[in-house]
């Protein structure tokens, strides 16, 4: 509404520039007025016109921007976004108007014919049922109703009836500095240890200094020792992102006992289902990636991996090459996850949704097949349960 306002005031040659604008969303922000049409007319002049001398051209592109508007009913209408009524009218199709929007036969189809369509499409587009983008009946892009359809970002809200999605989005890393809100996952944790000494001898060996020193008459004698460490080797790999979102806080605290209790701990980020490569910063993960097949080479099988996810995603996304809903991988999420049990006989996956709901999601029982039923839900019987398997 504001910008209209704006471009009349220009229009009719008001000198006014971006910082007027800008000033006045401000003040409405901050309700210096509301829901009164006379006191917006003396707010917008005072902000907007800096001389006296344009009080009759400001009046003129007012009073043609606003003509018309009688009461605040007309105004308030004037007001309202367009994806407002947009969404309005989304919720006012009926089941029989639904019915009669066919679906386009299927994944190899819907992918043919997006090609097809974004190579006719030049500008943004919005609301109608052709053409990717938002709001409507088209199968492509988002917020709109289609029973089956490509889902291309998200901005709207979901329907649930993509059969593919492509969406960039952005994760924020773990924080693994978080004070712990229960001692418990440190507990549970602690069954993973088989301590070592090894390395520098940099600790005092208090028993050895005194068998020493009554050896050589009560001459000290001082002994050292390398410190006693759990030499247990970890490699951990987060699903972040997504459905994941919802779990952030008990994950930043599993990584942060796992960071304090594990010496020789390793970790990566995926998203989804694990593919081609993974990633150690979530603000650099478009350009800063690393080789799946270089981290199983790098990592010994003496290394004890744990996979943190949900296991909730479209079943293509493990079973299909081009599932990945950000890029097209090559091949196929279930080909890396064998790889990985190949390669190391001590994997588990923590799964934090709680058990009874596992046989609900598709995705869920296709990834528990894969780690051999190894999957525990993260709770502390989930976690004991599981670093007992592991320390066998």
């Amino acid at each position: 509404m504001l910008l209209g306002l704006f471009n009349e005031m220009r229009a009719a040659k008001v000198p006014v520039s971006v910082r007027e604008l800008l000033d006045l969303i401000n003040a409405l922000k901050h309700h210096v007025v509301f829901a009164d049409m006379d006191e917006f007319y003396y707010l917008a002049r005072t902000v907007m016109v800096k001389d006296e001398r344009h009080f009759d051209k400001f009046d003129r592109a007012f009073g043609a921007y606003f003509k018309g508007l009688e009461n605040l009913n007309q105004l308030i209408e004037a007001m309202i976004p367009d994806d407002w009524l947009r969404k309005e009218f989304e919720r006012m199709l009926t089941e029989e108007e639904k019915a009669k929007i066919q679906t386009l036969g299927g994944l190899d189809k819907l992918i043919e014919e997006v090609k097809k369509r974004l190579e006719e499409q030049k500008e943004r587009h919005e609301g109608g049922n052709k053409w990717v983008g938002t709001g409507g009946t088209s199968p492509f892009g988002s917020g709109g109703f289609n029973p089956e359809g490509i889902r291309v970002g998200e901005a709207g809200k979901r329907q649930g009836k993509a059969v593919k999605v492509w969406d960039q989005r952005e994760y924020k890393n773990l924080d693994d500095q978080v004070e712990l809100g229960t001692r418990n996952i440190k507990v549970a944790l602690r069954r993973l240890r088989k301590f070592a000494r090894q390395g520098a001898h940099d600790e005092l060996d208090i028993d050895g200094t005194i068998d020493h020193t009554a050896k050589d008459a009560g001459l000290l004698n001082i002994q050292m020792r390398p410190e006693r460490r759990n030499a247990v080797k970890l490699l951990l790999l987060f699903d972040i992102g997504g459905s994941m979102d919802a779990h952030i806080k008990v994950c930043e605290e599993l990584f942060s006992a796992c960071r304090t209790e594990f010496k020789h701990l390793e970790y990566y980020y995926f998203h989804n289902c694990i593919y081609e490569s993974v990633w150690k910063n979530n603000m650099r993960r478009t350009s800063e990636r690393t080789s799946t097949l270089d981290l199983l080479h790098k990592y010994g099988p003496d290394y004890k991996v744990i996979f943190v996810g949900d296991a909730a995603m479209a079943p293509y996304e493990i079973t299909q090459p081009g599932g990945s809903v950000e890029h097209w991988n090559e091949e196929a999420g279930y080909v890396w996850m064998q790889r990985f049990m190949e390669k190391y006989k001590k994997l588990i996956w923590i799964n934090p949704y709680p058990k009874d709901a596992w046989e609900y999601t598709s995705s869920t029982k296709l990834i528990r097949e894969l780690v051999e039923d190894k999957m525990y839900p993260l709770t502390l019987q989930g976690l004991e349960d599981g670093m007992k398997y592991l320390s066998k």
